[in-house]
């Protein structure tokens, strides 16, 4: 059975990937953004929600608290690794069709990309610090100049970004081992709370704008692994790991085993080793763990053993994956903010289930959502609002 077929009987006719996209790629956008939430909601749900991130949100104990451990180890960096890689896939998508109609690149991407840095900007100042979309556009910028360049070069940039930014985060965990007393927590700490749990709209944006610098700096620090996930996706896909052929299936296969086969033990290593370990953990294990998820998804696919209704909801948040980026971190923030429910003040002592809870309900609303938008629409809003303003 090819895997058009499979696909095609999973997945309803009113919701199958339009004629030109890979539906492959639908659903691994769907599970990167539903898996990005999964990390995401830890923050939102924590007093002083991004500041207490940067201040050192503290790790479950998986003797005390086995179901939080295991839920953040699976999520924690793995997923936004995924997402990266993704986006990779799409610039290189975008290069060949600019390539087919004769449009010049990079300046004819440019627009696209400085459109993304502004949805980003719109998107950190009103919803979310640790907005993903800004780093993504300006990496994107020097990502597609190299599209031009020869193989040789990108791979030469490639693999140079990569080693760099591990010797960076082994700089960093050793400065941390170093260091003999716990950090007390920053200036902002006390604020930040008051913040989330009872100011207004406009003083948390007035915070965010405050530390901005802060807020901003894992972006600048994972700029060498941002530019290697980006390259590796282009290579990924240029490989046919996305293809509907037999090389494709041998390569997904090949992913998912040594991606998890390495990935996982070392994730685990160096996650049980302690807090001192976490840029090593997030920023290096995780994307390890990362490509074996994007292959165990294609191996899922290819065997046909994810139900249909899964495929057609992931396919359907895939679809609209920038929209319900965007709404995911919006429902979070209502439900956990002073300005909404304030679930974070009234729960945050009651242990990791309703954490893990309201994940699964916003995970819940997105797939209704989109589900529903598509029926009627062939993108979704802000994708919509996107092409409208880009070719204006």
């Amino acid at each position: 059975m090819s895997e058009n077929t499979r696909v095609a009987r999973a997945a309803p006719t009113d919701l199958q990937a339009p004629r030109g996209r890979l539906p492959v790629l639908d659903v691994l956008r769907g599970v990167a953004i539903l898996g990005t939430l999964m990390t995401n909601v830890w923050i939102f749900a924590s007093p002083g929600s991004e500041w207490a991130f940067l201040q050192g949100m503290p790790q479950a104990d998986p003797l005390e608290e086995p179901a939080e451990a295991v839920f953040q180890f699976l999520a924690d960096g793995k997923f936004l690794a995924m997402l990266t890689m993704l986006f990779g896939v799409g610039l290189a998508i975008q290069y060949d069709s600019a390539r087919r109609r004769g449009t010049d690149w990079p300046r004819g991407y440019r627009p696209r990309a400085l459109f993304l840095f502004a949805e980003g900007t719109v998107h950190f100042v009103l919803v979310f610090g640790f907005d993903v979309l800004m780093g993504y556009a300006l990496t994107a910028l020097l990502a597609a100049r190299l599209l031009v360049r020869s193989e040789r070069r990108r791979r030469v940039i490639m693999w140079t970004s990569v080693g760099l930014h591990t010797a960076l985060m082994a700089l960093i965990t050793v400065a941390l081992l170093a260091e003999r007393s716990p950090a007390e927590p920053g200036p902002g700490a006390e604020r930040a709370v008051r913040v989330y749990a009872e100011g207004n709209w406009f003083d948390q944006i007035a915070f965010r704008l405050d530390n901005a610098l802060a807020l901003r700096m894992e972006p600048v620090i994972s700029f060498g692994l941002l530019l290697f996930l980006f390259l590796l996706g282009v290579r990924l896909y240029r490989a046919g790991v996305f293809a509907a052929t037999d090389r494709g299936r041998v390569l997904r296969a090949r992913l998912a085993c040594w991606g998890l086969g390495i990935g996982l033990p070392f994730n685990a290593t160096v996650a049980l080793a302690g807090e001192d370990f976490f840029f090593l953990a997030r920023y290096v294990a995780a994307p390890v763990v990362a490509l074996g998820y994007l292959g165990l998804v294609g191996v899922l696919l290819d065997r046909a053993w994810l139900p249909a209704p899964a495929v057609s909801a992931l396919s359907a948040v895939g679809r609209t994956a920038l929209t319900c980026y965007v709404l995911q971190n919006v429902l979070a923030m209502l439900a956990c903010y002073g300005i909404g429910l304030g679930l974070a003040e009234r729960y945050g002592e009651n242990g990791p289930w309703w954490v893990m809870g309201l994940w699964a309900v916003i995970c819940a609303v997105l797939v209704a959502f989109a589900t529903g938008w598509l029926r009627r629409f062939s993108h979704g809003p802000l994708e919509s609002v996107q092409r409208w303003a880009l070719r204006r």
